[in-house]
C-alpha cells in the first residue's frame, strides 16, 4: 500500500473517532464533548475491567482499589444519554455507513461502472418488501427485510447465470427487472395496508430505532462482510484490466463475482433492516474515494468504508437535530447532500471529456 493512501486511511480513521465522539455530545441535551469523552472512556474502561476480572479477578481488585482511573463529574442521567441512546445510534450510523459505501465500491469494481450503488441489481427491492411484509403481518422487520434482501440476490443471481457465468450486462438487466416487480408488489402492500405510515416511514430511511441489541447483531454481520470483501481487493484490481486477462492471471472470474456478490448482498441487507433504505451513500462515498486515492482496492476499501461512516454519521446528527422537536429521515438528507454533489461530478466529469 501506497504512503499517501495509509496517510489518507490514517486521517480518516481519526475523523471517524473524533466524528463519533463530537456528535454523541451533541442533542437536544447539552452535555460537552469533554464530557462525553470521559464517559465513553470510562465505559471502555469498565468494560475491559470487566473481562479482565472473568480471567483474573484477584488482580482486577487490586487495580479497582489502587487507581479510579478516572473521577466521575457527570451526573447520572447524562450517563444515560450518552450509554443507552446517542451512542448506539451514532455507532449504528457509523456501521451502516460503513457497509453501505463499501458495497457500493465493492459494486463499481465488479460491474465496472462509477454509477453503480449496493442497490443497482434489486436488493433495496427485496428489503423494502420484506419489511412492508413485516409491518403488514406484525412480524420482526429487521429480520424480514434482510431475508428479502437476501433472496432478491440469489434470485437475480440464478436468473442471470448463462451456461454457468455471470455476464454483467445480463446481471444488471435481471436486477432492474426483479426489482421493479418487488417494488410493485410493495406498493401494492402500501395500498391495501391498514398503517401505510409506517411502511412509508421506513422507506425514507433513518436510525431512530436504534439499540445496542441492533448494533450487537448488525455489527457482526457488517465487519465480517467488509473484512472479506477487503480479501478480494486484488482481484478487482486485475479485473479493471478485463475478464480475459484476470483469467491468464489466475483469477477465477466466476467465483470472484459470486463471492462479492454474495458479501455486497451481506452487508447491505444487514444495514437496510435496521436504518430502511438510505441512498446516495453506496454511490457518491466510492466515487469521492477514488478520485482522492485512485483505482487501487487495496487502499479504496478501507478509505470508502471510513469516508461513508463518518459521512452517514455527520448526516444522522444533522437530521436529528436541523429542526427543533422534529427528525428527519436520514435518507432525507443523504440525497439532499448526495444528489446536488454527484450532479457536480458528472457534469465536471463531462467537461474534463469534451475539453
Amino acid at each position: 500500500m501506497a504512503k499517501p493512501g495509509k496517510s489518507v486511511i490514517l486521517i480518516l480513521a481519526l475523523l471517524l473517532i473524533a466524528a463519533i465522539i463530537s456528535n454523541t455530545a451533541i442533542g437536544s441535551t447539552s452535555i460537552s464533548p469533554d464530557i462525553t469523552t470521559k464517559i465513553l472512556v470510562a465505559e471502555i474502561i469498565n468494560g475491559a475491567l470487566d473481562i479482565t476480572e472473568k480471567i483474573f479477578p484477584s488482580v482486577t481488585a487490586k487495580i479497582l482499589m489502587a487507581n479510579p482511573f478516572i473521577d466521575k463529574t457527570w451526573t447520572d442521567s447524562q450517563e444515560v444519554i450518552i450509554t443507552d441512546i446517542r451512542l448506539p445510534r451514532v455507532l449504528l450510523a457509523a456501521l451502516v455507513g460503513a457497509a453501505l459505501s463499501t458495497a457500493g465500491c465493492a459494486m463499481q469494481g465488479l460491474l465496472k461502472n462509477p454509477m453503480a450503488d449496493p442497490y443497482i441489481i434489486g436488493m433495496s427491492s427485496g428489503a423494502a418488501l420484506g419489511a412492508s411484509l413485516a409491518f403488514m403481518l406484525l412480524l420482526p422487520v429487521q429480520l424480514l427485510s434482510f431475508i428479502g434482501a437476501v433472496i432478491t440476490i440469489f434470485v437475480v443471481y440464478n436468473i442471470s447465470k448463462i451456461g454457468g457465468k455471470v455476464p454483467v450486462d445480463t446481471l444488471l438487466l435481471s436486477g432492474i427487472a426483479v426489482g421493479s416487480l418487488l417494488a410493485a408488489f410493495t406498493s401494492l402492500i402500501i395500498f391495501i395496508s391498514h398503517s401505510p405510515h409506517q411502511i412509508i416511514f421506513w422507506l425514507m430511511g433513518g436510525l431512530w430505532t436504534a439499540s445496542w441489541d441492533k448494533v450487537k447483531i448488525t455489527s457482526v454481520m457488517i465487519i465480517f462482510g467488509i473484512l472479506v470483501l477487503y480479501r478480494f481487493a486484488w482481484s478487482l484490481n486485475v479485473m479493471l484490466l478485463g475478464e480475459e486477462q484476470a483469467q491468464y492471471l489466475g483469477i477465477h472470474i466466476e467465483q470472484v463475482k459470486r463471492y462479492v456478490l454474495v458479501l455486497s448482498a451481506l452487508v447491505t441487507a444487514a444495514a437496510v433492516s435496521v436504518s430502511g433504505i438510505i441512498g446516495f451513500v453506496g454511490l457518491i462515498i466510492p466515487h469521492i474515494m477514488r478520485i482522492i486515492v485512485g483505482p487501487d482496492h487495496r487502499i479504496l476499501f478501507p478509505a470508502s468504508t471510513l469516508m461513508g461512516a463518518v459521512f452517514l454519521v455527520l448526516c444522522d446528527t444533522f437530521s436529528r437535530t436541523i429542526i427543533d422537536s422534529v427528525e428527519l429521515p436520514v435518507g432525507i438528507v443523504t440525497a439532499m447532500f448526495g444528489a446536488p454533489f454527484f450532479i457536480y461530478l458528472l457534469r465536471k466529469r463531462r467537461q474534463s471529456l469534451y475539453a
